[in-house]
């Protein structure tokens, strides 16, 4: 397990994140490794990810689902300095994780990968670009950046690929 500050506000560590750890802890995560949370798969979780990636860069479009009287409330959540709470459960989704959409793990590790860089690109050539998310509605790169941030790091925990330091998950 990687130890890795949990700091939304740290921009440095965001950029670092992305640009090297996300892709270190993938590498220890095998079709045998079961969640420490909740009932998806590696392949699962990857995939959710994947997903998120493309809401941000605007590959796919959906509609934000939280009223607009309550969108600011609910984006305080991206300056919060706590992880995501471990039995957080997104109201967007059923009970049980959707089909996979790859054939294979390593083929939705590496679209991960593609759509963290394409990600990055994203906002580096468009910085005043704003797509919405589906729970905190419209976002610009900074605050995809944090949401981005807190939903890879929650989904890395979920399956102990990484840890906060001084609170190592065993």
């Amino acid at each position: 397990m990687t130890a890795i500050p949990f700091n939304v506000n740290d921009e440095k560590l965001r950029k670092t994140f992305f640009d090297l750890h996300v892709a270190d802890c993938m590498a220890g995560l095998t079709e045998h490794v079961h969640p420490l949370l909740g009932k998806m798969t590696p392949q699962h979780m990857i995939e959710h990810l994947v997903w998120t990636f493309e809401c941000s860069t605007g590959r796919l479009e959906l509609p934000c689902r939280t009223p607009e009287n309550l969108i600011e409330r609910v984006k305080r959540i991206l300056y919060d300095t706590r992880p995501l709470p471990h039995d957080y459960k997104n109201p967007l989704f059923g009970e049980d994780p959707p089909p996979c959409r790859f054939s294979t793990l390593t083929d939705a590790k590496a679209a991960l990968l593609g759509e963290i860089f394409r990600f990055i690109d994203h906002f580096h050539k468009q910085p005043d670009a704003v797509h919405v998310h589906p729970i905190f509605g419209p976002l610009g790169a900074e605050e995809w950046y944090r949401a981005q941030f807190k939903h890879c790091y929650h989904h890395l925990q979920q399956f102990g690929l990484i840890g906060q330091f001084g609170n190592i998950l065993s």
